[in-house]
């Protein structure tokens, strides 16, 4: 089989973990813009970080065979630094409209202060005014108000539940947010938001219409190959191959692919790779051998 990771931070993810992705069948990931661990003090540095996500990693992931598109908003942590978060707001546009740019995101709520939903509304404006789908990070503590206040700000500014994936649910979240005709996106970790147990049993419960696995792979301790490993174990369990698929791979493509940037075409039939490219004059390469391949990917359900 093969998947599509539709979040995972792959500006701190190594080399290593594109060629363990590939060999696992990933073949497209979705990087949503966030935090960095540290707070950003100055917009120049949005500005750089944004350029690297529809830029340098691309490419990057481009030498490994895996087709990486992104997300692009001002996350909810540092809406927080409303003088900041201004400026941000100012560089937005430039980007939205870029190559491989697949929704407004991720953005939300953290702490739920009155500066995050001012932004959060702001985003979500943009979204409509750029008709692109939304990615919402539901916040890691109190999350079930959060997850229904997103909801509730988000059909207040008249976006259809079916443009906007929630992400990071759990047990508590799941039947809220497909009830009410959300994308119901899964984190799975290896210790905290979402095991791949757990992950099995929501599955049986509420089916494959509209859920979506992630593995949100960032700098923290996470696991590139959730995605993957989830699918093995789904189909283990005796959820069907049919079910396995659009929960990790077709309903991700079928949401964001509502942007026109994210399309099957873009990896289905070859794709071919050589390190010997270059971006920007610079490349993937520290001294190995390069890789002159042709992937093959059929894509099966």
């Amino acid at each position: 089989m093969h998947f599509i990771d539709p979040h995972i931070h792959m500006v701190s993810r190594t080399t290593d973990d594109y060629q363990n992705m590939r060999k696992h069948g990933i073949v497209a990931v979705i990087e949503p813009a966030f935090w960095t661990g540290q707070p950003r003090t100055n917009a120049g540095t949005f500005k750089d970080y944004f350029s690297s996500l529809i830029g340098w990693e691309r490419f990057r992931a481009s030498q490994f065979g895996i087709k990486h598109y992104c997300t692009i908003g001002l996350n909810s942590k540092e809406a927080n630094n409303e003088a900041l978060a201004e400026e941000v707001m100012d560089l937005l546009p430039q980007f939205l409209l870029k190559k491989g740019v697949v929704a407004v995101g991720e953005i939300g709520y953290d702490d739920q202060s009155a500066a995050e939903d001012k932004y959060f509304r702001l985003q979500l404006e943009l979204a409509k005014e750029y008709d692109l789908p939304v990615m919402i990070h539901t916040p890691h503590r109190d999350k079930k108000n959060g997850t229904l206040k997103s909801m509730d700000v988000i059909l207040e500014h008249g976006l259809l539940p079916e443009n906007v994936v929630i992400d990071h649910n759990n047990e508590e979240t799941v039947e809220a947010v497909l009830d009410k005709g959300f994308w119901a996106a899964f984190t799975i970790y290896p210790k905290t938001k979402m095991g791949s147990e757990r992950m099995v049993e929501v599955v049986k419960k509420y089916g494959s219409e509209r859920i979506i696995v992630d593995s949100s792979a960032d700098w923290g301790v996470s696991d590139p190959l959730s995605v993957p490993k989830t699918a093995s174990l789904m189909l283990e369990k005796g959820i069907s191959k049919e079910d396995v698929h659009l929960i990790c791979y077709q309903n991700a493509l079928t949401i964001y692919g509502k942007s026109g940037q994210f399309n099957e075409e873009d990896w289905k039939a070859e794709l071919s790779v050589d390190q010997l490219d270059l971006h920007e004059g610079n490349s993937v390469l520290r001294g190995q051998n390069p890789e002159q391949t042709t992937f093959t990917n059929i894509v099966e359900n």
